[in-house]
């Protein structure tokens, strides 16, 4: 029962003059896709699923089906005027040098560099004591692959920094391979390990490291599901198939996630088990004693606990453990239940990340969003509260215990990320990398708002535009949320938002309920049975912007990935006049079988599944995007994008929103999917990938608003 349609956008306003013209109809024939008759009961009630087959990644059948929708999808992109331009303003503005904060290990300098187009950072090193003019390459993951799907994840050096180990990622998969160089010949040592997923890489001293995998699953490696993590360790020299298990594997310690690190003085093992993407335990293990006991910090998963740091026994770790804002604690490890711990920097009513930088603790406070550092000694001593450039965010300290100056990275949305050095000893802060970028910051404002949700409960979002916008109503404006895991949006430069405000767009970005920005009650306002505050938030938002004039229905768009496509997908349904384009990216869209795939269902403290009670499974169909596409309703024009190998959220979700949306839309505008091919969740992706992606998404954008020219560039 698939329909012809044609999309018709007449009399459309071009954006760079007041004339009127008419724009070409589109026609879109979307391609056959077969129904099943699987049905699934919860709680005596049957359930549809009647594109089940879409979940196979490995068959024929699903192959051809998502050939067929990217050749619709395509076919529709390249009749967009202004695609082309937009995807050469994309590349001409990404085309500045970028660099990240240097870091020393062993006798050298390190740094990430790119100049402008590369696929993939390349890292670069010069000798400790000379000038960063002076650096060569190291390593450079563009010749990992021709296509720059095969990326850099992560790089751990050896205690005396004369040996890298560093994962790769393909085609944008979470499964890892991790590679050991020596870093004066550049050569590799050994084998590669291979099927290692959701780990890091932690060396003691120089005799290896320890990593965290599961076992490689039966069925596709892609999307089966994988749920007890365990803890390796790798002895250098060795075959991997001879790697200790360290921690998990058995009944009583299963769990979904394991991540190991240990303490910079190589003395301890702090392993930290999660049943879910929130609240952990905490385990330590003496390394200077051969076939040491684990000491028991925390023995249950009801907060979030980790180590930051430790000066012989004595531990200084992070918790929200009654303290939903996070405070610093110290504990003995004579004595190390909560009960004996010690406030070392106390709760406040903002929400607290530290990190240790030199003899000091780095406390970056969440203040509406926007960051307050204050610098502390160990004791909790106020040492100063850092000058920061303007409002915006900071990141990146970590320096070691030796050195005496750290770096961190300031930004906001209409500033592109700059490196600060600090003086740890006097606090003086100075500029250490600008960007030369073709975007002029001062011709761009950003401001915070707040408004109010369906309930009542003060939203803050964050509004930015060219200065001297008009109110008119008119204003081409993309509204982006996530709202979930404890993630917080804080504001930073992205090139292509800034691509987008050059057209006069809009950038909205509310921090809804389900997110961190005001600590753990404000995470959990957002989950299980409380997640359409979600969604009601990210509604208060649209309409704020509609009865403040900065936009209209006609020229918004809803935008958001993965916990944030769930978020768009929702929203779409449930009010699907309220925007005129709908973007879900990689989305959670079977609210009722997300829990199958790969690692989902350790995102059950937030969503809950459909068996944990009748409750539980009638809320989440209430919502689940894929069960609420209704006949005769008409939806916006829907781009929807997932890759082919996304492993984290499995692309069925996006193939079955999309052939249910297909088959239902009453309306003129369009339901396409893009699928990238040889991409996953997003880490990763090739700088060419992502211009192209967001030429179409842009493109798609606009068109579907109306637009059918982009003002001249000028730089």
């Amino acid at each position: 029962m698939k329909k012809q349609i044609a999309v018709l956008l007449l009399n459309i306003a071009i954006l760079s003059c007041n004339s009127k013209q008419t724009t070409p109809i589109i026609h879109v024939k979307y391609p056959e896709t077969k129904t099943v008759d699987t049905i699934d009961t919860y709680f005596d009630e049957t359930v549809k699923d009647p594109y089940r087959w879409l979940e196979d990644d490995r068959s024929a059948e699903t192959e051809a089906w998502v050939k067929a929708q990217n050749a619709t999808t395509f076919s529709y992109l390249k009749q967009i005027p202004f695609r082309d331009a937009l995807k050469s303003r994309l590349s001409k503005l990404w085309n500045y040098e970028k660099i990240s904060a240097p870091f020393t290990e062993g006798d050298y300098t390190y740094f990430f560099k790119n100049d402008g187009l590369q696929n993939q950072y390349v890292i670069y090193r010069f000798e400790k004591n000379k000038a960063q003019s002076s650096a060569t390459v190291f390593l450079d993951p563009n010749t990992f692959s021709k296509d720059g799907t095969v990326a850099l994840d992560d790089i751990s050096f050896s205690k005396n920094g004369k040996i890298l180990a560093y994962s790769i990622s393909e085609s944008g998969s979470d499964w890892r391979k991790i590679l050991v160089m020596d870093v004066e010949q550049k050569t590799l040592l050994e084998d590669t390990l291979v099927n290692v997923k959701f780990t890091k890489i932690s060396w003691y001293k120089n005799e290896g490291f320890y990593y965290s995998s599961y076992d490689k699953p039966k069925g596709s490696a892609l999307s089966a599901k994988t749920d007890q993590h365990k803890v390796y360790y790798h002895k250098l020299g060795t075959p991997q198939d001879g790697d200790t298990l360290i921690y998990g594997g058995t009944p009583e310690q299963k769990h979904r996630y394991i991540y190991a690190t240990v303490t910079e003085d190589n003395a301890y093992l702090a392993v930290m088990p999660s049943v879910s993407t929130s609240g952990n335990k905490l385990l330590l293990k003496d390394l200077s004693q051969p076939n040491s006991a684990w000491i028991t910090i925390i023995n249950n998963t009801h907060s979030d606990t980790r180590i930051i740091d430790n000066k012989g026994s004595k531990l200084f770790l992070v918790t929200n453990l009654n303290a939903p804002n996070k405070k610093v604690v110290a504990v003995n490890l004579t004595n190390p239940s909560p009960e004996h711990w010690e406030d070392v920097i106390p709760e406040t009513e903002h929400v607290l990340s530290v990190a240790k930088s030199g003899n000091y603790l780095m406390a970056v406070y969440m203040v509406d969003a926007l960051s307050k550092v204050k610098q502390y000694d160990y004791n909790g001593k106020l040492i100063r509260t850092l000058a920061l450039p303007g409002l915006g965010t900071a990141n990146g300290f970590g320096a070691k215990k030796e050195d005496t100056v750290d770096y961190f990275t300031f930004t906001n949305y209409n500033t592109p990320s700059s490196i600060f050095k600090l003086d740890l000893e006097t606090g003086q802060t100075k500029l250490h990398w600008k960007p030369k970028i073709v975007f002029n910051s001062a011709d761009f404002e950003s401001k915070q708002v707040f408004f109010s949700s369906k309930d009542g409960t003060k939203i803050p979002m964050m509004i930015t535009h060219k200065k001297g916008l008009n109110l008119n109503g008119k204003n081409p404006t993309i509204l982006y949320g996530y709202g979930g895991f404890n993630v917080s949006l804080n504001p930073s430069f992205g090139i292509t938002n800034a691509v987008w405000m050059e057209q006069g767009g809009i950038l909205a970005v509310p921090n809804l309920r389900g997110g961190g920005e005001y600590g753990k009650k404000w995470h959990l306002a957002g989950t299980k049975l409380q997640k359409q505050n979600v969604f009601d938030d990210f509604i208060a938002a649209a309409e704020y912007l509609i009865a403040n004039n900065y936009t209209s229905s006609q020229y918004l768009a809803l935008k958001g990935g993965s916990n944030g496509g769930l978020l768009v997908g929702a929203v779409m349904t449930q009010r699907p006049e309220l925007a005129k384009v709908a973007l879900p990216a990689v989305g959670v869209l079977d609210m009722l079988r997300y829990h199958t795939f790969t690692a989902g269902a350790g995102w059950a403290y937030d969503y809950g599944t459909a068996q944990d009670s009748k409750e539980m499974f009638s809320y989440l169909k209430q919502y689940s995007p894929l069960h609420n596409v209704n006949s005769n309703t008409n939806y916006p024009a829907t781009l929807i994008v997932t890759g082919d190998h996304d492993d984290r959220v499995v692309p069925a979700h996006s193939f079955k929103f999309a052939a249910e949306l297909q088959n239902k839309q009453a309306g003129d505008l369009p339901i396409l999917i893009r699928i990238e091919t040889d991409a996953g969740h997003g880490a990763g992706t090739p700088v060419s990938k992502i211009i192209d992606q967001y030429a179409d998404v842009f493109g798609f954008t606009l068109f579907n608003m109306g637009f059918e020219a982009l003002p001249e560039f000028k730089d």
